[in-house]
């Protein structure tokens, strides 16, 4: 039995679905432990690949001061000790960690119960959570330090990867929140692309869908216009460049199809943790940092692409699952 914790945020979730989907393949039963808060119960409180899930009243801790700051870590001792219970009720061997406040009970838990604890860092920013668990883990897995593990997307965008020769179409891509700031450049940039024949996919997310609807009827543009879809790869496989937010799942999905990007960072992201994980391609001359002075045309697409296809490691999930076994069973 395997128990996978972690998640708040489409992010993390993401390396659940994938690790999850790669346990069940194999067979081996498994458990989610995850907050009541956030989109986990979303996610997967009706996955029936899940033996049990559980949602914890665990809660953020950074954002709190004082007393606050006090009681929270108070809580988190005691929704420890309610995973500790957990975990040895349902006889777990081995505990994956994907980050997010989701994961404290879980792997604090682990601790205390004297599992094995797995971690998977997803940023090439260190969260507070694993940098503060990682000494006591069996195994660090993280795509942006050395070994540099292969990052867990779908076998899909690898498997329709392409290499980019010319620009023909772009995909403005902002996550299922939106990106405020690249649906405005979006539209700035839409007659230019207009006038060079260049088509527009464009994810807005939910909140902004509306607006950016209009705004495209009244510069009188056609586009491929979404709030979100679950089926992101047929989109990337059309697209030729990418203008993006730099969210590691984004990010490493993006290197699986080999589809060069210009990353516009979210600026207040935890640790400013998007703009070191582009850093990581830009400085591999595997993507860029999306400047106004960028002229779309010079973008060596070819070179860019070619590198992100030999940069991507695949099968993430295979790799970290037969190591978890490994170490465990």
């Amino acid at each position: 039995m395997i128990a996978l914790t972690g998640g708040g945020t489409g992010g993390h979730l993401a390396i659940v679905e994938s690790l999850g989907e790669e346990l069940s393949r194999r067979g081996i039963p498994m458990i989610f432990l995850g907050s009541e808060r956030g989109q986990d119960r979303e996610w997967f409180q009706n996955d029936r690949r899940f033996k049990a899930t559980y949602f914890l009243a665990s809660e953020g801790v950074v954002d709190k001061r004082g007393v606050g700051k006090v009681r929270s870590l108070m809580k988190i001792g005691a929704l420890s000790l309610e995973a500790k219970r957990i975990l040895e009720r349902e006889g777990v061997k081995g505990v994956i960690s994907v980050g997010g406040y989701s994961a404290a009970p879980g792997s604090f838990g682990a601790l205390l119960a004297g599992i094995p604890l797995f971690i998977h860092e997803q940023n090439a920013h260190i969260g507070r959570l694993n940098r503060l668990l990682r000494p006591f883990c069996r195994r660090f897995f993280s795509s942006f330090f050395p070994p540099y593990d292969p990052y867990p997307v779908g076998e899909e965008f690898s498997r329709r990867q392409r290499i980019r020769e010319r620009l023909s179409t772009i995909l403005f891509l902002g996550g299922s929140q939106g990106a405020r700031e690249i649906n405005d450049l979006a539209l700035k940039l839409a007659p230019e692309l207009e006038r060079k024949g260049i088509k527009i996919i464009h994810q807005t997310g939910y909140r902004e869908f509306e607006r950016v609807r209009e705004g495209y009827r009244a510069l009188g543009i056609e586009a491929d216009l979404f709030p979100f879809t679950p089926e992101i790869v047929s989109k990337m496989v059309e697209a030729d460049l990418a203008i993006s937010r730099a969210g590691a799942s984004t990010l490493w999905e993006l290197a699986a199809n080999a589809l060069p990007a210009l990353f516009l960072p979210y600026p207040y992201a935890a640790g400013d943790h998007q703009r070191k994980n582009a850093h990581f391609l830009v400085s591999k001359g595997a993507a860029l940092f999306y400047t106004p002075t960028i002229r779309l045309e010079e973008i060596e697409l070819k070179a860019m692409s070619q590198r992100l296809s030999s940069l991507f490691k695949p099968n993430g999930a295979r790799h970290i699952i037969d190591e978890v076994l490994l170490l465990t069973l």
